[in-house]
């Protein structure tokens, strides 16, 4: 008996579907918009994290470059006059190959593409490690006076940034989601509204001849579920499609700049799935549960 029902409500749910396809649609097109904006907002979100946390990890880090004609005694002078700051807790010399070693195990299995400069276009550095974050400008600020040095990589500011920009879009992400969610609940739930007026006559007919409240609910919550998990699969492959582009034109751009990898797409997909079947069938189920309640006898 209960399989048979869960038959039936499916089966109506799809008639129904069809039925009202314009409204059905209508309902398809906002969840959709909705979880794709959602995928854009999450897809942004986890790679600015990814950043951010690659920042704070080399955050205790000072890369101090150094000119060409900056030869390793010179710089040997400096490592002992940063060895005996305060905060210090280490300072190294880093030669311009070992730097392209270290870029190499980076880009991983891509690491054959840096053969391809005749020149090595990395300069020698000096890595500075300390032990105390709140005297990392002080450090700063004394390898600024050095002799010989062509630039300091520092990531305070930027980190600092970097949270602030992060706690933004987290905001207006969730501001902008919540309006959206409220948004498909209500067209879910004006879908499903207009089938139980066309049906009213046949759903009082059920009543009489005895059909219990959750026969008569089931096709209804059948097929806002449905309407939910069809947007939930057209969103994962369009926000699949747009971050492949965006891997395309920035993936690289972005390893230059933070010296981090996008999000693997594998991963954020497979997230992604699990996140929009869960909230667009739940998108789906309350509007039928809403709309329900207010025009059947429940």
């Amino acid at each position: 008996m209960f399989i048979r029902g869960i038959g039936h409500a499916i089966k109506q749910a799809f008639i129904q579907i069809f039925r009202n396809r314009a409204m059905s649609f209508a309902s398809l097109f906002s969840i959709t918009a909705m979880l794709l904006i959602l995928g854009l907002f999450f897809i942004l979100i986890v790679n600015v994290n990814m950043v951010t946390e690659s920042a704070k990890k080399q955050f205790d880090t000072i890369q101090i470059y150094l000119m060409d004609q900056t030869d390793q005694v010179a710089a040997t002078r400096m490592i002992q006059e940063l060895s005996d700051l305060e905060g210090v807790a280490k300072a190294w010399y880093l030669s311009k190959e070992d730097a392209m070693k270290e870029y190499k195990v980076k880009w991983g299995d891509k690491g054959y593409l840096l053969d391809g400069f005749t020149e090595n276009p990395l300069p020698n550095s000096i890595r500075v490690q300390v032990s105390d974050l709140s005297l990392a400008d002080s450090v700063v600020e004394v390898a600024k006076k050095f002799e010989g040095i062509e630039d300091i990589k520092y990531y305070q500011t930027a980190v600092d940034k970097l949270l602030a920009v992060t706690n933004y879009i987290r905001t207006g992400a969730l501001v902008i989601i919540i309006s959206l969610v409220v948004v498909s609940v209500v067209v879910v739930a004006n879908t499903i509204k207009l089938t139980v007026l066309a049906r009213a006559r046949e759903i009082n007919i059920m009543k009489y001849v005895g059909a219990n409240n959750w026969f008569i609910r089931g096709p209804f919550l059948v097929e806002g579920m449905l309407i939910g998990f069809l947007s939930a699969g057209v969103s994962v492959g369009l926000v699949s499609l747009v971050y492949n582009k965006i891997m395309e034109l920035f993936g690289t751009d972005m390893f230059l700049m933070f010296s981090v990898t996008m999000v693997p797409e594998r991963f954020l997909i497979i997230n992604l799935i699990m996140i929009f079947m869960a909230l667009g069938i739940s998108i789906g189920a309350v509007g039928s549960i809403i709309s329900m309640r207010r025009f059947l006898d429940t």
